[in-house]
């Protein structure tokens, strides 16, 4: 087993690979510019590096450092992605406010703590804040209801 401290390894490596993928993408797909005319890919480059070096300052000393276990919950995990799949699945042709009620019903599964009409009134709440944000305030261009024929 890996002595290591692991949450630290895998949480600041992944910032670091966020923060390379970020500044290549930007640097590639964007003009960087000068620092008296700052393109638009000139501050995603910065922030990527940045974040790509913060990345590394999280784990690198954890390489030294002796960890825990990784231990998660699994299940709850597979939910959630398995909710993120759903309401990507369900978005063009259900609509938003259904999408966001069967993706904040799975993801609420594997939660013994609430009754099904907790999680109900729970999921209409994520549904109606997903509205008012996406459709009402941001006049997101996204389908709010089922398109019938």
């Amino acid at each position: 087993m890996i002595d290591r401290d692991i949450r630290s390894l895998l949480g600041g490596g992944l910032l670091a690979l966020l923060g390379l993928f970020t500044a290549w993408y930007a640097y590639g797909h964007y003009s960087l510019g000068t620092f008296s005319r700052m393109g638009p890919g000139f501050l995603p480059v910065i922030l990527g590096g940045v974040l790509a070096l913060l990345g590394l300052i999280v784990a690198l000393p954890a390489w030294w450092r002796r960890g825990e276990p990784l231990r998660g919950d699994w299940a709850s995990a597979g939910f959630v992605v398995a909710s993120i799949v759903v309401f990507a699945l369900l978005l063009k042709e259900l609509g938003l406010v259904i999408a966001a009620i069967a993706a904040a019903l799975i993801a609420l599964v594997p939660d013994q703590s609430l009754g099904r009409g907790t999680k109900l009134k729970v999921a209409l709440a994520i549904a109606a804040i997903t509205y008012l944000i996406f459709i009402q305030g941001l006049s997101m261009n996204l389908p709010a209801w089922p398109r019938f024929g």
